[in-house]
């Protein structure tokens, strides 16, 4: 049964645009598909059928996530912005500007580049790879390419 998911999910890959929003219709009981992303509407028919086949998620753990992603939500930050009130009202400080695109301290950024793997851990501050402090990401890059290169692009954050 599995095969069989794993078989029709490879074989999107080789289906036209069009073919692949009339499956997302049928499977989402809609009459037109939300976008013209074909690698967006894959990823969504393969949940989709994986879902079919396994069952769904639980409400339980379906309301454990939205909590996890309030919390630790990686883009916004949200867990590296503590409450502080002020004037009686409660308001978000940012102790100091991070870029929205960083993950939260503490991940691995992972890249493969000339057959090496790359994993960069990401600090309040800067990053860590090979046991060296970097400031940027773009340093990191230069020491690996030679090359100048925006850091951002480099590791596809």
């Amino acid at each position: 049964m599995k095969e069989d998911i794993s078989e029709e999910i490879h074989a999107l890959k080789n289906t036209t645009l069009l073919e692949i929003q009339k499956r997302y219709n049928k499977l989402f009981s809609v009459t037109e598909a939300p976008c013209a992303n074909k690698p967006y509407l894959i990823k969504k028919i393969a949940y989709r059928l994986q879902e079919i086949a396994n069952g769904e998620l639980s409400d339980e753990t379906k309301t454990q996530i939205i909590e996890f992603i309030e919390k630790y939500d990686p883009i916004n930050n949200k867990a590296l912005r503590p409450q502080v009130v002020s004037a009686g009202k409660s308001v978000v400080s940012i102790p100091f500007m991070r870029d929205k695109r960083l993950p939260i301290p503490g991940s691995v950024i992972h890249k493969k580049y000339k057959g090496q793997d790359i994993h960069v851990k990401v600090l309040d501050k800067g990053f860590e790879y090979k046991d060296k402090y970097y400031r940027s990401l773009s340093a990191i890059a230069f020491e690996l390419t030679g090359a100048h290169w925006n850091g951002f692009s480099f590791f596809n954050l």
